[in-house]
């Protein structure tokens, strides 16, 4: 498509009201070539984007149609119309009145009639499969969810994988309408101020009937912008901040209300290069703007893990910092926690770290964000600066930083031995210990399995399979996955010694 001359373009716009013009006096050239680009791209990012109806009920026990609890990403759907047969000639009994009377006020969010309790926008990523994508804190805690596309078209859907971290969400729809259409994804990270941006977002659920997105335009404000204040999901107990509150936002002049988290944010060409949030709205103040997740290289590396369903596992480097230090030419290391990614690469209390993957770290805040972007098990080049005032940099493998809230992934590794197995920095973080354990945490034990039948509890660690050392899961489950019959468990026991224990490996 060809490209705009925008020289003046800003002069026209802003003085063209102001000096008026007759009836008969044609647009501007350039005002008509705006005009006439927005209405193509959103003529053409429409059919992508969806509003998404919530419900947290638990109403829908009573019609054996509630999630089960051992896998809250999977809500499924729900049919009510067993339940609206005619009542016969005297009405019925009350209980049957009351169930249809709640089908059709609260329930059964396909009917458009039918307005939701809870609600918010979405993008769909990939038509093939019918995934899309959405703030986490618009489904949490739901029990059941229906996204509504333009056309009225719509289908219940499943959680696939959510992070309550990164604030991020995908959804798979369960029956996919015919001609489901994906938007264009773009770079996020070659946004500058004052570069012409749209959203497309449902606020206050306007299309929960038709599904049709109300569009809005405005400029890029500022880059790298941080959340501040809390909203009501992270006032619950054990919910971090988010990584927005570092610094990843992008800020527009759009306005965004209740309703726009999960839209899309677009660039001129149609390219998805943001997902919109109304934080403002949700810490309850006012703002003239609005805010959006980048689809930058970092958070399209968290989309892409969580379009395969997987947990986004983050990075931890075990150093320990002057949380209170102003910020300036990086973060002063005042401890390193034995056995960590940081003790392995010869990081030491005194050095100065200066940057991640050529990251500048000048405060905490940038060093929580750039250590949470490596995720667990990459490998990053930490720059530091020692006592002496000597440079240097070394390469770290991440461990595993424990984070806390409900994240959802619907492809989890099956079990073996009758066990799921984790990360064993996690230990350290979520119990204090001075030292990281080397091997595999164990993080779920099946009931009935290999693993209970054994007596192993959650959190032993494990350090050995047959004698051979497993320091990350993907080892252990390799290793479980190779052994032909019974294998011998190297295992630390309470008093921090080994014991040894057979189960089957299946």
């Amino acid at each position: 498509m060809p490209r705009v001359a925008w020289i003046g373009l800003p002069l026209v716009l802003f003085s063209f009201p102001l000096v008026g013009r007759a009836d008969d006096q044609p647009l501007p050239a350039d005002v008509l070539a705006l005009q006439d680009r927005i209405q193509k791209t959103i003529e053409r990012a429409e059919p992508s984007i969806a509003c998404i109806l919530v419900s947290r009920s638990d109403d829908y026990k009573r019609f054996n149609a509630a999630p089960p609890d051992e896998d809250s990403g999977k809500l499924g759907r729900f049919d009510g119309s067993p339940y609206m047969r005619p009542l016969g000639f005297n009405g019925g009994d009350r209980e049957a009145e009351a169930r249809r009377r709640l089908i059709k006020t609260t329930l059964d969010l396909s009917d458009p009639d039918v307005v939701p309790e809870s609600y918010g926008s979405g993008v769909v990523i990939d038509a093939e499969n019918g995934l899309v994508l959405t703030m986490a804190h618009v489904i949490h805690d739901a029990t059941k969810i229906y996204v509504r596309l333009p056309g009225g078209r719509g289908s219940w859907a499943d959680v696939h994988a959510a992070d309550p971290r990164s604030d991020l969400a995908v959804l798979r729809l369960l029956d996919p309408p015919a001609g489901l259409k994906a938007v264009k994804r773009g770079d996020g990270s070659r946004l500058r101020k004052g570069q012409f941006v749209l959203c497309l977002a449902n606020p206050f659920a306007a299309g929960f009937r038709d599904g049709s997105p109300s569009a809005s335009w405005g400029i890029v404000s500022n880059l790298q912008r941080r959340v501040y204040g809390v909203t009501s999901e992270m006032e619950r107990p054990g919910v971090k901040p988010t990584l927005h509150h570092y610094g990843t936002l992008i800020q527009t002049d759009v306005r965004l209300a209740l309703g726009c988290s999960g839209g899309a944010l677009l660039n001129l060409d149609g390219e998805l290069i943001g997902v919109t949030t109304a934080q403002a709205a949700l810490a309850g103040s006012e703002a003239p703007g609005g805010y959006a997740v980048p689809l930058d290289v970092p958070m399209k590396r968290i989309i892409e893990v969580l379009m395969r369903g997987d947990e986004v596992e983050y990075g931890f480097l075990g150093v320990e910092f002057n949380k209170d230090a102003p910020p300036g030419r990086g973060v002063l290391v005042t401890g390193v926690e034995e056995e960590s990614p940081a003790d392995r690469a010869g990081l030491k209390r005194r050095d100065t770290i200066t940057a991640i993957n050529g990251n500048p770290v000048r405060d905490k805040d940038d060093l929580y964000l750039q250590i949470g972007l490596c995720l667990a098990g990459s490998t990053a080049r930490v720059e530091a600066t020692g006592p002496d005032g000597r440079s240097r940099a070394v390469q770290v493998t991440m461990a595993k930083s424990y984070t806390p809230g409900k994240a959802i992934a619907s492809r989890r590794p099956a079990p073996r031995g009758g066990m799921r197995v984790d990360y064993p920095s996690i230990l350290g973080q979520r119990l204090g210990l001075q030292r990281i354990p080397e091997g595999v945490a164990i993080r779920e034990i099946v009931p009935g399995g290999a693993a209970d039948k054994a007596r192993l509890k959650v959190d032993t660690v494990i350090t050995q399979v047959d004698g051979r050392a497993v320091t990350t899961p993907a080892e252990f489950y390799d290793a479980m996955a190779k052994a032909v019959g019974p294998v011998e468990l190297t295992v630390l026991n309470q008093e921090n010694r080994q014991d040894r224990v057979t189960i089957d490996p299946k």
